[in-house]
């Protein structure tokens, strides 16, 4: 079992997904933090000193009763929410990621992919009488149209 897991950890494959697990994994704190504190306070402002982060419904009040100025506050009482603004948030730093992936794989596939040779122009096929200009396949000695001889 221990060689057989020592083989799999060796091919190249295994590495390459590590490191883009890690990379992934730091690209998405940076997505976080840029939505969370970038993207989302000017947007709050703009719709009225409002944090996305502590919107919610409350369904069942917790121990103290509410209201809850933040949703910590209201995780703390016990209170049973719909944390709206943190799913939103969420919905953001998936949108931000999906995108950069989107990009990231259309640019390798840009780079990584070898432009197709164009075909080459097909042989033809007819040719032009040269007395009656008609189409005649191109192996004829003499024109089906005119019966002139093209040899």
């Amino acid at each position: 079992m221990w060689k057989d897991f020592r083989e799999f950890i060796k091919r190249g494959n295994v590495m390459d997904m590590a490191v883009g697990i890690v990379i992934g994994a730091a690209f998405g704190a940076v997505v976080k933090a840029l939505v969370n504190y970038i993207i989302m306070p000017p947007i709050g402002l703009l719709l009225g000193n409002v944090d996305f982060q502590n919107l919610m419904w409350v369904l069942k009040p917790g121990d103290p009763t509410g209201p809850y100025a933040t949703l910590e506050q209201a995780q703390k009482a016990g209170a049973v929410v719909i944390a709206w603004g943190a799913f939103l948030n969420t919905l953001i730093n998936f949108l931000i990621v999906a995108f950069a992936i989107f990009v990231a794989v259309r640019y390798y596939k840009r780079v990584t992919e070898k432009p197709e040779p164009a075909p080459a122009p097909a042989e033809p096929t007819t040719k032009k009488c040269p007395y009656c200009h008609m189409e005649i396949p191109i192996q004829a000695t003499r024109c089906p149209y005119c019966t002139a001889d093209l040899s």
